[in-house]
């Protein structure tokens, strides 16, 4: 925690013992529901305690104790003080390096393709950069936000989401790709993103808001259908409206990776894992049958097996190239910028497939460098999950790093075909407007939260 402003936003639930007769009194007057609430939703109401700035963090600490007794009787064991400092600089610093290893490999990877399509080697860096200019201003606002405001705005967004997706495929401003139709024109200015970027965020927050406002519920495993109502459907009920929604644009990867991210919020919730279980047979009993009777799916399952098999075919020819190109790399890699897949091989190598760009100038060392850092990402976050004051912030940073991680996943998984390709992303390396902005406004939001921390006393 870096010295700074540091605030006493303190909860308290008393259990009783050693308070003053008053203090018993009140307590008595609490619903008996109170005793099962955990701390994080004590440490979520607000108090009047001051906001301390420009003095040690430990005096600041006393100052708070000091002034809460004043307020509030004496400090139990089970008091919460919430301390507010600067944002977590390991987790700054990662986010700091993922950015500038990936513009430069944006660049590496680009200028061949921007060169033949618009004359310009640096088109693509050129707007990368820009970008990331707007993402940084964004990032820093995002930061400077109170986490509990963006939680009494999570439904409005999450139903400007919701509005956006129903846009794109009912009006005149939706933009196709083939069958795709994921984009959305911004009419005058010629600029277009995907609402399907935005729902990833809102879908994460709406889950987190709603399994903090009914914790008890959730966490009431006496009661099994009470737990698994508040725990499990209703979030997934969020879910399932954001991936039919994204399903109905022809954006199958974007399917799938909100259901995930959504899994993955409602599973560190605290929903009953009975219905994980159940829910992965039932999805196993009706894909495996249309793997096996469905003549698509087959041909799908056996171009991924067996790629040298359709090497001449336009649908597998990106994974082919991709595959050479990580085969090309070696130990070390062919060095920065002397790719040869890229030079029109590779599809818009600056895209889905830049993670094969990387492994064949850097080699395999390269590659371990990008999976490394993500690692690191992955870590910083869960710490930072960890140390958030309420659950609410815990779960949204668990739902945005947890996406991150699943896009940076299956991106890897496609570029090696490891599993088929559905054309994902990379994070912070893949060339992109929309998804690099709004990753910047979600790595403010985890930032924001990271000034936060809780300390019993």
């Amino acid at each position: 925690m870096v010295d700074g402003k540091i605030a006493g936003d303190m909860a308290r639930d008393s259990k009783g013992s050693g308070n003053t007769g008053g203090g018993r009194a009140e307590n008595a007057k609490r619903p008996a529901a109170r005793r099962g609430v955990p701390k994080r939703i004590i440490a979520n109401r607000r108090s009047s305690v001051p906001v301390y700035t420009n003095v040690p963090r430990a005096e600041a600490s006393l100052a708070a104790i000091a002034d809460v007794k004043s307020h509030k009787g004496p400090v139990s064991p089970d008091d919460i003080i919430r301390l507010r400092g600067g944002v977590d600089r390991p987790m700054l610093l990662i986010i700091i390096l993922l950015l500038c290893f990936g513009s430069i490999m944006v660049f590496s990877s680009s200028f061949p393709y921007a060169l033949e399509k618009y004359g310009d080697s640096y088109y693509f860096i050129k707007r990368q950069l820009m970008f990331i200019v707007v993402g940084s201003v964004i990032m820093v606002i995002a930061a400077m936000f109170d986490y509990r405001l963006i939680k009494k705005l999570t439904p409005l967004v999450y139903a400007v989401a919701v509005i956006l997706l129903i846009a794109v495929l009912i009006t005149g401003y939706g933009k196709a790709s083939g069958l795709a139709k994921r984009w959305l024109q911004i009419p005058g200015i010629g600029l277009s993103f995907q609402p399907s970027e935005l729902m990833k965020l809102a879908l994460a927050l709406m889950i987190a808001k709603y399994m903090s406002d009914h914790e008890a519920e959730v966490v009431d495993y006496s009661n099994f259908w009470r737990s698994s109502w508040h725990g499990f459907f209703v979030p997934f009920i969020f879910t399932a409206i954001a991936c039919l929604l994204v399903a109905l644009e022809f954006h199958f990867s974007g399917t799938i990776i909100m259901f995930l991210i959504g899994m993955v919020v409602i599973f560190a919730g605290g929903a009953r894992k009975f219905w994980f279980f159940l829910g992965g047979g039932l999805a196993a009993a009706v894909l495996v049958p249309a793997i096996l009777f469905t003549d698509y799916a087959k041909l799908r399952i056996d171009t991924w097996l067996h790629p040298e098999n359709y090497a001449a075919q336009n649908e597998i020819w990106q994974t082919v190239q991709g595959l050479n190109a990580v085969g090309a790399g070696g130990l070390f890699g062919v060095g920065l910028g002397y790719s040869r897949q890229k030079h029109m091989f590779v599809s818009q190598p600056q895209n889905d497939f830049i993670f094969s760009i990387v492994c064949e100038e850097l080699g395999f060392i390269g590659a371990l460098a990008v999976i490394l850092l993500f690692a690191l990402f992955v870590w910083r976050g869960i710490v930072i999950a960890l140390r958030a004051p309420a659950t609410y912030s815990s779960l949204v940073v668990i739902g945005i790093v947890g996406k991150i991680a699943i896009q940076a996943t299956l991106n890897m998984m496609v570029v090696t075909n490891l599993i088929p390709n559905t054309g994902i992303s990379l994070p912070f390396f893949s060339y992109g407007g929309t998804s690099l902005i709004m990753l910047m406004g979600e790595m403010g939001i985890v930032l924001g939260i990271s000034r936060y921390s809780y300390q019993e006393k």
